[in-house]
């Protein structure tokens, strides 16, 4: 032990330190004053609200000891240990967010943070320091889009909604104080039944009667539809969906011209007869819940899919119905990369019949270069063989810069063939109503 068998002594009188404490002892004859002692938390993905709490609690209660003993530098190592099965990056936004908003309020008592982080780890902190430590206001901007949704409370403490009930002192009476107490039992009973914990719900079995008859409130179908989002969000955050994640069809990459987050889905990754489909829909929640609070677009490589990557009309309309409202809302563009005449056949059918909300979002882009018009191609991870195809027939990479620099707008503008003259640029709704005449007329 290098700070020598005085440390050791006095580890045995600390009597044990339990996950989340952090406790102190002297430096002895390492070259600090003080070592602060904790304890991090054992990951399960069935706990990972308490694993997050608990986290939190170390680089908490470490900075608060320091404060405490006017300690004016920190040293950290990473807390979180590979072995407990901790996922490194989720560590690291806790321990970047937790110094952040303690330096916020109490930074005038210390100089000096350090991040003592080993080669495995150095990658990661480099990543993610410039979100909670920008250093120019441009490298804030840039850092935006990536933060993730929840960012915890004014401590960085991490926060679950569920858990925030309203407790008053009297649930019968009312929050207003009271200048008399005893003005007699009618006024008392006069306040039964207002509180929100005294109303009454009506029985399930009753709702849904009334859902076949058609005869229950808009109001109550969102709080409904609500309650089944949050069961599968539930479900989503507990199962292992590796073996869904390992197939790479679901990636979050860069941002668009306008700024907005860009989700990749690669069609020919999606083995549908292969896996369990409910568990696809189960990471997609998984993945697209904090993506969803704020704008963002799709783009959909159908470049190279066979019948086995193509997702059936009922589970598309089962995973329109199940997300909530927020990816609806948020969801401002679908970019179709590589569409054949039979994909444009079936989501015209699907957009048009099952969910008309999508229909005027589709925007079916023959090629990169079009693509390039608004997304620049440095925010998009292709997949090799998308390049492959693309660049048969188009050099993409001078193409793509150049409408990127040139021609940079949100949506990408839909190209068709001018009777051999040429390709010419349409509007979305344009080429649509032309796509529409010839499939009335086929």
């Amino acid at each position: 032990m290098l700070a020598g068998p005085d440390l050791k002594e006095d580890l045995q009188k600390l009597k044990g330190c339990r996950t989340g404490e952090a406790k102190l002892t002297k430096g002895f004859n390492l070259a600090a004053r003080f070592i602060i002692h904790t304890v991090g938390p054992k990951y399960k993905s069935r706990y990972r609200t308490a694993a997050e709490s608990s986290l939190y609690s170390c680089y908490r209660n470490v900075l608060q000891l320091a404060k405490e003993q006017s300690v004016s530098s920190v040293g950290f190592c990473v807390i979180n240990s590979a072995k407990r099965g901790y996922p490194l990056e989720d560590a690291t936004h806790i321990a970047l967010r937790t110094v952040r908003r303690f330096l916020e309020i109490h930074g005038h008592t210390i100089e000096k943070v350090v991040f003592a982080v080993s080669e495995l780890e150095e990658a990661t902190y480099q990543k993610l320091l410039p979100l909670y430590f920008p250093r120019s206001l441009k490298e804030e901007t840039l850092s935006l889009p990536y933060l993730p949704a929840d960012i915890g409370n004014a401590e960085g403490e991490p926060v679950v909604p569920e858990r925030q009930i309203r407790i008053s002192e009297k649930p019968g009476a009312p929050e207003d104080n009271q200048e008399e107490e005893d003005e007699g039992l009618r006024d008392d009973l006069s306040f039964i039944g207002s509180h929100a914990f005294a109303r009454m719900e009506g029985d399930i079995d009753k709702q849904r009667k009334l859902i076949l008859q058609g005869q229950l409130s808009e109001a109550a179908l969102q709080k409904q539809h609500q309650r089944n989002y949050n069961r599968w969000l539930c479900q989503a955050r507990s199962e292992d969906l590796s073996d869904i994640a390992s197939l790479k069809a679901l990636y979050q990459t860069g941002v668009d011209n306008c700024g907005r987050t860009v989700m990749v889905v690669v069609g020919r990754n999606i083995p549908v007869t292969l896996i369990d489909m409910d568990k696809a829909l189960l990471y997609f929640i998984h993945v697209m819940d904090h993506i969803a609070v704020k704008e963002y677009v799709l783009v959909y490589f159908h470049t190279l899919t066979s019948e086995y990557n193509h997702l059936d009309s009922d589970f598309l309309k089962k995973l329109y119905d199940v997300v909530d409202v927020k990816y609806k809302r948020n969801l401002k563009a679908v970019y179709f990369v590589h569409p054949t005449f039979r994909s444009k056949v079936s989501t015209w059918f699907f957009t048009t019949f099952s969910v008309s909300g999508l229909k005027d979002k589709i925007h079916h882009v023959d090629s990169l270069h079009q693509l390039f018009s608004a997304i620049s191609p440095e925010q998009i991870d292709f997949p090799p063989f998308v390049l492959e195809y693309d660049a048969r027939d188009v050099d993409f990479i001078v193409s793509g810069e150049r409408a990127a620099r040139e021609n940079s707008h949100c949506y990408a503008p839909v190209r068709k063939m001018n009777d051999g003259e040429g390709w010419t640029d349409e509007s979305p709704s344009e080429a649509r109503g032309k796509m529409e005449l010839e499939l009335g007329q086929w």
